[in-house]
């Protein structure tokens, strides 16, 4: 079923509706299904149970006894309609800093245990990412990935496990393939870089992203010590605003024993994003978004 920008409207059963608005992604699209998603989720229609955006795509689960999956045709027509474009979408919501130890021992001795499953058998993750993106050193591809903040575009595979898509015109995209085979093992709390997503690991696992570093406080604490996790596990949420902070191998120890000691806090803001003001002049915008977490 199409709906009238060209959407593409489909159900799962009775229990899901699934909106695909492109078969590509990028940094415009998934902001406008952030705003459709989140103003669905604002209408309060009985029998939603939740509402997953995603990069070029959204899904609606519904209570089938609560809710016709076919009702949902109307409202979904005029959010789109209404978010033809974004030009005068306000979205309400956080940014957060995540210090990152980048070029890591733990992520680069991972990453070259597997040089049989990537493109590059000589060089480490970072050095591969950095090349393929025209940096002359890997201090300057970290210094432009650490420079502007990333939004969450997408909750993904696992808990905790938040896909973000950097907040810079498209020319400044960092983009990296995947490894050709998966790897068996990414250690936790590993950052990783494909396509033009990063994303880091919330448990030790497979993976496939590019490894550049490792955070040193978690993204998702199932005992909930830490007083960021107290209401909810999963630190990132749909549309918070996340910026990596370079740190050092002894502040990397230093933060390891806060979040061993339950005291560590986040530094984070709530913030108004306005599209309309980033899209004007996206560098600018995010100074104005730093400026609220340099004042947290």
């Amino acid at each position: 079923m199409d709906l009238p920008d060209g959407s593409r409207l489909s159900f799962g059963g009775e229990e899901f509706v699934f909106v695909e608005l492109t078969e590509h992604m990028s940094l415009s699209g998934a902001l406008r299904i952030q705003a459709i998603t989140d103003a669905l989720a604002e209408l309060g229609v009985d029998g939603i149970v939740d509402v997953c955006p995603s990069n070029a795509s959204y899904m609606v689960r519904i209570d089938p006894d609560r809710c016709d999956p076919r009702s949902l045709h109307g409202p979904l027509v005029d959010l789109h309609r209404r978010f033809a474009d974004t030009t005068d979408v306000v979205l309400s919501t956080e940014i957060l800093e995540v210090p990152i130890f980048y070029d890591d021992p733990w992520t680069t001795e991972t990453a070259m245990r597997f040089r049989d499953r990537h493109q590059s058998s000589t060089e480490n993750d970072l050095e591969y990412i950095t090349r393929v993106n025209g940096f002359g050193s890997t201090d300057e591809f970290v210094t432009a990935h650490c420079g502007n903040p990333f939004i969450v575009t997408f909750m993904c595979f696992v808990p905790g496990n938040a896909e973000s898509m950097q907040l810079v015109p498209d020319a400044m995209q960092l983009q990296a393939p995947k490894y050709v085979r998966p790897r068996t093992d990414t250690p936790e709390r590993a950052l990783g870089h494909g396509g033009a997503f990063a994303t880091i690991y919330p448990a030790r696992g497979a993976g496939g992203y590019q490894l550049i570093g490792r955070a040193a406080t978690p993204v998702f604490d199932l005992s909930r010590r830490l007083p960021d996790f107290a209401d909810d596990p999963v630190l990132a949420k749909a549309g918070m605003i996340v910026k990596y902070r370079r740190i050092d191998h002894d502040e990397y120890d230093a933060i390891g024993d806060e979040v061993n000691g339950g005291t560590y806090r986040y530094r984070r803001a709530p913030v108004e994003f306005a599209l309309a003001e980033f899209f004007a002049d996206p560098l600018s915008n995010n100074v104005s978004l730093l400026s609220e977490l340099a004042h947290a």
